[in-house]
């Protein structure tokens, strides 16, 4: 008959069960508390903008002389515009644009900068030598300049908002092939790299299957860095009447009227409401993107 010592001894403790590093890495993400509003704020915002047809019953579009600028009421949350228009309602359909330019630009810039960087880090020589040199040709172009110019020479050939979104994404894209081509160099000299070559792989099949994953979350924090610039962009484009046509509501259309001094002295109901989305906005996306940048990283407290 055992003795209780003895059934404690052959009693064997199981060692906690070790979790990956992307199980770790969301775990740490969970847990920071400004991440997680930012992105309740986030979901917020996109859920109420996109939804922005059921919420409101305001025509965005007719201009109504009897309701010119008035204050915010009961009536109308945010007061109207110049032309009438409901403010609020603006604000709504607005987001629905400014995030639909900031996604879609982003889309673009993380697509192409990371197949243009894993490109020219894992091939070298000449490849990396051309399209570095490309990338280099891209970077050196003064952005909002020639933003403005190809965003003239093009309207009217494709729609207006479309052709912004092709104009900043195919503009903005050089940094993050730096970025990439970085990481890809540095992670092409591992043993994991060579031995995957030394069986015959594909370069494709070595990029897609063994060098992307490893770059990946260094990708992701870019993209979110990304996200918040290019809602910047579009809203100061438009806020100077180079973005979106002025007909369609975005952020940076409604703070156009804060060129009007007697709008921006005695009038703030017009300009201050997209004003402060943009703000919020902006900083929820790169709290977001801090927070990943934090789980991601080995180094930082658990």
């Amino acid at each position: 008959m055992e003795t209780k010592l003895e059934k404690s001894t052959n009693t064997q403790v199981k060692p906690p069960k070790s979790m990956s590093p992307w199980a770790i890495a969301r775990r740490k993400f969970l847990r920071n508390k400004l991440a997680m509003i930012s992105i309740c704020f986030l979901l917020f915002v996109s859920v109420i903008s996109f939804l922005a047809p059921y919420i409101t019953t305001q025509d965005i579009t007719k201009v109504n002389i009897s309701a010119m600028s008035l204050e915010p009421s009961g009536e109308h949350w945010l007061g109207t515009d110049k032309n009438g228009r409901d403010v609020f309602t603006r604000l709504l359909y607005g987001g629905r644009i400014s995030l639909l330019v900031g996604m879609a630009c982003t889309i673009i810039v993380i697509t192409f900068g990371t197949i243009v960087g894993a490109i020219a880090g894992y091939f070298g020589g000449a490849v990396d030598n051309l399209l570095m040199r490309f990338t280099d040709f891209v970077l050196n172009f003064p952005f909002m300049v020639f933003v403005i110019v190809l965003n003239t020479i093009l309207f009217g050939i494709v729609s207006g908002v479309w052709v912004l979104i092709m104009v900043i994404g195919f503009l903005s894209w050089g940094g993050i092939a730096r970025i990439v081509r970085s990481k890809i160099l540095a992670e092409r000299e591992n043993e994991y790299i060579l031995a995957a070559v030394s069986i015959g792989c594909s370069p494709s099949k070595v990029i897609i299957k063994h060098l992307l994953p490893n770059v990946l979350s260094t990708i992701i924090v870019q993209a979110t860095i990304t996200f918040a610039g290019m809602i910047v962009a579009e809203a100061g484009l438009s806020y100077l009447g180079f973005g979106v046509p002025s007909q369609v509501p975005s952020w940076g259309n409604m703070l156009s009227f804060a060129n009007e001094p007697d709008v921006l002295q005695d009038k703030p109901w017009m300009w201050a409401p997209p004003a402060l989305i943009i703000v919020f906005t902006t900083l929820s996306i790169n709290f977001i993107g801090e927070g990943i940048k934090d789980a991601l990283n080995p180094k930082s407290a658990r």
